[in-house]
């Protein structure tokens, strides 16, 4: 079992940044592929990016803007976004996948999901 725990999340203007964290607990972190999808209101949930060791991949809608990094020691990924958007609102669900192709299709490929953190972007 993978616990995850989402945070950073909150209420921004358009054009600002915010850092997501997610602090992951239970089997060993490095075994997992990482990533982040999102879910707006009436939307599907949408792979936003997603990594392990020696590969890292983006949704085309946030490449250029938004970055995924991983701390092995803490545990934790994070997902930094920057030039946000009022299209970028949404909840931001972490994920965890033992494999990192399945991640990339979609949520049917993820084997463990945080509760998610809201993110708001006020234009």
């Amino acid at each position: 079992q993978v616990q995850l725990v989402e945070s950073g999340g909150g209420l921004v203007q358009a054009g600002g940044s915010l850092r997501l964290s997610c602090a992951a607990s239970g089997r060993t972190f490095s075994t997992y592929a990482m990533g982040w999808f999102r879910q707006a209101p009436g939307k599907e949930r949408e792979f936003v990016a997603a990594s392990n060791y020696y590969n890292t991949y983006y949704g085309d809608s946030v490449k250029g803007r938004f970055t995924i990094s991983r701390d092995s020691a803490k545990n934790t990924v994070y997902l930094q976004m920057n030039s946000l958007k009022p299209e970028d609102t949404a909840n931001y669900y972490c994920a965890a996948a033992l494999n990192i192709a399945t991640m990339r299709r979609g949520p049917g490929g993820v084997d463990y999901w945080g509760k998610g953190t809201l993110v708001t972007v006020s234009s």
